[in-house]
């Protein structure tokens, strides 16, 4: 029997758009229906498509809701967050973040620096450093907390975020970590830092989980899994154009390349689904912004479609909706 993981990578709500074309190319043309996946590991945006398929939420009705077009019958999760409203978010401009004062570095983050270096990742530990944002994410996120259920959801949803005084990744819902509401735990793996207030879960202040890493696929190392489907709306090829948004795409690439290898070293097959060129100029680069979602959906579904058509692609996600 074939045991799935799904990895869902962050990218804002045009990120969440992204997952919800794959997500319905999968589960239309494919069999593969992202419910059944034995393990999901969020990250930022895929936290929160990874929570509503944990609670029960179609791929196909998550690109509806994304679109506004028609639910099914069985939707009563997005109909009870359509009714709650969030208040409109400003432009999000990562230049902007740099801005505001830095502060200085805490006993935590220089010890784990000298005494992990291996582990040490300057980005996240400089991402740390970053004033406080402006906007509250758990009031951003309200609706989920009447929506979870008692007990962390099952199968496995893992979620990923930072600790702000270390830099250290922590996996909500994997045994061992910080107990912590899944609205919570959501809130925190969403906290871009500088955009978004830092998330005070027990005694710690947690910011988003993709500063680690967008995607975070390594940690399903050792879990027993057979194949990983990975959804990353922020690698994809960027060239080399020199600007701040390209550079963020080659990074987030470089660290799936990575966290692929050491997966595949395992023996744990890998398919990875993420923009091309088309999609990249359609989604453009305000994660946050809800102008364009038709577009990405749309151009999204043509392209990974084409990718889930591929032969050897076709032939490892047909053996995980069949097993």
């Amino acid at each position: 029997m074939t045991r799935v993981g799904l990895v869902l990578g962050g990218g804002g709500v045009v990120g969440q758009a992204y997952h919800s074309a794959v997500l319905a190319v999968l589960q239309h043309d494919v069999g593969f229906d992202a419910r059944t996946a034995d393990m999901i590991v969020g990250t930022s945006a895929g936290s929160i498509t990874g929570t509503l398929l944990r609670l029960g939420v179609s791929p196909e009705d998550l690109a509806a809701w994304t679109v506004k077009a028609p639910l099914s019958g069985d939707a009563d999760v997005l109909r009870r967050l359509a009714e709650t409203s969030a208040t409109p978010l400003a432009p999000f401009n990562p230049l902007h973040l740099l801005r505001r004062p830095l502060r200085l570095p805490g006993p935590h983050l220089v010890h784990r620096a000298l005494t992990r270096p291996l582990q040490f990742r300057p980005f996240a530990a400089g991402m740390t450093l970053l004033a406080p944002g402006r906007h509250d994410i758990v009031e951003q996120l309200a609706a989920l907390r009447e929506l979870e259920r008692a007990d962390w959801p099952e199968p496995d949803l893992w979620v990923c975020a930072v600790r702000r005084r270390d830099s250290r990744r922590v996996v909500f819902g994997r045994p061992g970590s910080p107990p912590a509401p899944i609205h919570l735990a959501v809130a925190a793996s969403c906290a871009v830092p500088g955009y978004f207030a830092p998330v005070k879960i027990g005694d710690r202040s947690y910011i988003d989980g993709g500063v680690h890493s967008p995607t975070n696929a390594a940690v399903l190392r050792g879990a027993g899994l057979d194949l990983v489907v990975v959804v990353s709306p922020m690698s994809g090829p960027a060239g080399w154009r020199p600007d701040v948004h390209a550079a963020g795409r080659r990074h987030s690439a470089r660290l799936l390349a990575r966290e692929v290898r050491a997966l595949e070293a395992e023996g744990i097959r890998t398919v990875v689904f993420a923009p091309g060129a088309a999609e990249q100029e359609v989604m453009g680069n305000d994660m946050l912004s809800r102008e364009r979602l038709n577009e990405v959906i749309q151009q999204a579904f043509l392209a990974a479609g084409a990718h889930a058509a591929k032969p050897h692609v076709s032939e490892l996600i047909r053996q995980a909706a069949g097993r």
